[in-house]
C-alpha cells in the first residue's frame, strides 16, 4: 500500500471568508473526511483553541475536528516544548495561546520568564504592553505567534500580532522570532502531528507570500486558490509560482484532487 497523499488546507480565504463559508468548501470536506484522506486546516490566527474552532465552523456547515486544526498556537507551543521543556512564559494572548502553552507543559508567569510569547488578542492592556516590553528590555527571549499585521473581522480590518510585536520591538529594539506562516516551521509542525511527509503533502492556501512560499519552502506540492486575496495577475509578479492555480476548491473536488492517492 503506498503512502497517501495529505493535505495542509489553510482556513481564511478558502475554507471560509470571515464566518462565511466559501462555496464548495462543504463538498471539499466531506470529500477528505468520506476518503479518510489525512489533512490539517492551518490558521495564523491564534485567539482561539482547535476546538472552539471547529465548532464555530461546523455552525457554517463545515464538519472539521478538532483534531484536524493546526494553528500558529499549537505551533509555538510545540517550538517552546521542543527548545526549552517545562519553560516559563509571560504571555499577551487569548485562550488559543495559553491553553496550547499550558498542555505544552509552560508555567505562565510575569516574573523572569524564559520567553514573552505574543498572539492575538482583542483587549491589549497597556500594563500587559509595558511588562512584555521591560521583560524582553531584561533579557527574556521574544516570540510571537504570527507576522500578520491585521486579521479580518465584520466591521474591517482589525490589528494583528505583528503589528503588535512591532511596537513591543521598536520600543525595546529587539525583534521577535515568528512561528506561523511563512515560517516553514508552521508546516513542518502540522506534518509532524499528521505524522506525514513534505514529500507527500499538498498545502491549498489563498496567499503567495504566506502559503505558498512557506510550501515552497517546506518541500509541498502548492495549490493557489483565488477565493482569498491573491488574483491571478498579483501571483504572477511573485518570484516563485505555485504548483497550481485554481478558482477555488470547488476545482479540487471536481477533478478529484481530494482522493489522497
Amino acid at each position: 500500500m503506498g503512502t497517501r497523499r495529505c493535505w495542509l488546507v489553510d482556513m481564511d480565504g478558502v475554507l471560509v471568508h470571515e464566518d462565511t463559508p466559501m462555496p464548495g468548501a462543504d463538498r471539499f470536506v466531506a470529500a477528505l473526511r468520506e476518503r479518510e484522506t489525512p489533512f490539517m486546516v492551518l490558521t495564523n490566527n491564534s485567539l482561539y483553541t482547535p476546538r472552539d474552532l471547529s465548532a464555530r465552523l461546523r455552525r457554517v456547515g463545515l464538519d472539521i475536528p478538532g483534531q484536524a486544526i493546526w494553528t500558529s498556537a499549537l505551533a509555538t507551543a510545540r517550538f517552546l516544548e521542543d527548545q526549552r521543556p517545562g519553560g516559563l512564559a509571560f504571555v499577551i494572548g487569548e485562550a488559543g495561546l495559553t491553553t496550547a502553552l499550558h498542555e505544552a507543559g509552560y508555567t505562565l508567569t510575569d516574573r523572569d520568564p524564559d520567553y514573552v510569547v505574543l498572539g492575538e488578542t482583542r483587549s491589549y492592556s497597556f500594563q500587559r504592553l509595558t511588562r512584555a516590553i521591560r521583560l524582553v528590555m531584561g533579557g527574556a527571549r521574544f516570540i510571537a505567534t504570527n507576522p500578520d499585521t491585521i486579521g479580518p473581522a465584520p466591521g474591517g480590518p482589525l490589528p494583528a500580532t505583528g503589528s503588535l510585536a512591532a511596537l513591543i520591538s521598536r520600543a525595546s529594539g529587539v525583534e521577535p522570532y515568528f512561528v506561523g506562516k511563512p515560517n516553514p516551521l508552521m508546516m513542518r509542525s502540522a506534518l509532524n502531528a499528521l505524522d506525514a511527509h513534505s514529500g507527500n503533502a499538498t498545502i491549498v492556501g489563498d496567499r503567495m507570500d504566506t502559503d505558498v512560499i512557506a510550501g515552497i519552502e517546506s518541500g509541498l506540492e502548492t495549490i493557489l486558490v483565488l477565493s482569498g486575496v491573491t488574483t491571478r495577475e498579483m501571483a504572477e509578479r511573485f518570484p516563485y509560482r505555485a504548483s497550481r492555480v485554481v478558482d477555488s476548491v470547488v476545482d479540487l473536488v471536481a477533478e478529484g484532487a481530494a482522493e489522497g492517492g
